[in-house]
């Protein structure tokens, strides 16, 4: 996920800040400073705080990457719950801006989850979660007809931002509205359900 962002690769012993900063990750898995792959990202809603994924060739199979929130030697751990993107967004502080909606939208949504994990926009049936090789021709054609891009929808006399996008949560699939504020708040303010029970891939941070 994430790819289109321009990544850097952080090695040896200039990751090693980083990785003082945040082991032992969730209190049980160290990443180390020869096996570790840290990389980081500028991000376009904020100006001093980048993204970082970090992997680490000794975890378990599907341990990493876990994903933090970097700014000035403090890191937020990107743990499923929306305290630490909040967090940050005090800690740069955020604005949000009509080019921006979209990007912080789709950034949010992944990484804030609720019980069946995290809120994907998908825009086209090829998004990785699906797993199309199980998707039944009728259900093919549903899916086809009702995505579309996530699209802003335009801002609220008391300055929020109204943003349109397919979500998929859990095996099903919603139309949803969300409101987002300039400081980073994000609700959804209605869906429709398109359809349920769909053949999904695990895609999800971990935490």
């Amino acid at each position: 996920m994430f790819d289109h962002y321009k990544w850097q690769n952080v090695n040896g012993a200039q990751a090693e800040p980083f990785l003082k900063l945040i082991n032992p990750i969730q209190g049980k898995f160290t990443a180390g400073a020869n096996t570790a792959t840290v990389e980081w990202a500028q991000i376009p809603f904020y100006n001093s705080i980048a993204l970082v994924r970090i992997n680490d060739s000794t975890w378990p199979d599907n341990t990493g990457p876990f994903w933090f929130l970097a700014k000035q030697g403090r890191m937020f751990l990107l743990d499923g719950s929306s305290a630490p993107i909040h967090d940050a967004n005090e800690a740069d502080p955020i604005t949000i801006t009509e080019p921006k909606v979209l990007e912080y939208l789709k950034f949010f949504c992944y990484f804030v989850h609720g019980d069946e994990g995290p809120f994907l926009i998908v825009e086209d049936i090829n998004h990785p979660a699906l797993d199309t090789s199980k998707i039944d021709d009728a259900t093919r054609k549903v899916i086809e007809d009702a995505l579309r891009p996530a699209a802003f929808e335009g801002k609220t006399d008391d300055g929020h931002f109204e943003a349109s996008a397919m979500v998929l949560y859990g095996n099903a699939l919603f139309s949803a509205r969300f409101s987002l504020s300039p400081n980073g708040m994000i609700e959804m303010i209605d869906d429709e359900p398109i359809a349920a029970d769909l053949p999904v891939k695990k895609i999800k941070p971990n935490y």
